[in-house]
This record gives structure tokens, sequence and C-alpha cells, in this order.
């Protein structure tokens, strides 16, 4: 399913994995969706950690800051397709990332996943319902 797919069933979400195409990696098995403004909003806030596995989609975003947040994160910016237009490797608290063309929702993750899994920019990332 592309993004803009999961982002429109947000009430019946599925469980989800979330893989780069290109190698392979799994980015995360613990899918949580934020698409609405209140959970937009939270995102992260109020979290100690993210554990390995876990994984934030945020849509429609097109940016992310870190203000307020106790840890860093990996931040992978995805268009409609599900390809990387922006990849952040341990953004680190009280940070912005300003906003990338094409965008369409932000994916965060534990830092050190986009090491771990080489993801880069152009490359698909696949949102599977198991």
């Amino acid at each position: 399913m592309t993004p803009l797919t999961l982002t429109l069933m947000a009430d019946a979400a599925p469980r989800v994995v979330v893989r780069d195409a290109d190698t392979g990696h799994v980015l995360a098995r613990q899918l949580t969706l934020a698409v609405t403004r209140a959970t937009r909003r939270q995102g992260l806030l109020g979290r100690d950690r993210m554990e390995q596995g876990e994984a934030l989609w945020i849509a429609p975003s097109r940016g992310v800051h870190t203000f307020g947040m106790r840890f860093a994160i990996d931040v992978v910016a995805l268009d409609s397709e599900g390809t990387v237009v922006d990849c952040v490797e341990s953004m680190p608290p009280w940070r912005v990332r300003l906003p990338r063309r094409g965008t369409k929702g932000v994916l965060e993750l534990p830092a050190g996943t986009v090491a771990a899994t080489g993801t880069r920019v152009g490359h698909r990332v696949s949102f599977e319902a198991v």
C-alpha cells in the first residue's frame, strides 16, 4: 500500500510492516499513525525514547521539528508513492527540518535505523499489511 492509502484508512489501519523496498530491510514492525490534527501535534512529545522496530507516520506533513523532545530520531520524508525525498539521521532535540519539495508524509524512527538499513534518498518505502 502507498503512504497515501495508509493515511486514508487511519481509522481502521491494519498492523503494518514498513520496509525499504530497495534494500529489503525492515524499518519498523510497529507503526503508529499521526494523521489527525491532534495526533500530529502530539507526535512523540512526552516520550522518553522510541524502541527499535517502532515508527511514527505523520501525514500530511512536509517538515518536522523536535522541540520539546528528549531524544534524537531518524526522519524519512516520503512522496505520495513512497519514494524517499529526504533522510535525516539522528536529528537531535530542539531542531527543525524544513519541508522538502514533494513530501506528503514523514516517518519518524529510532536514531540509527536509517544507517542500519541503508535507506537513502530515492529508495522506495513500502507499507505492508500483515
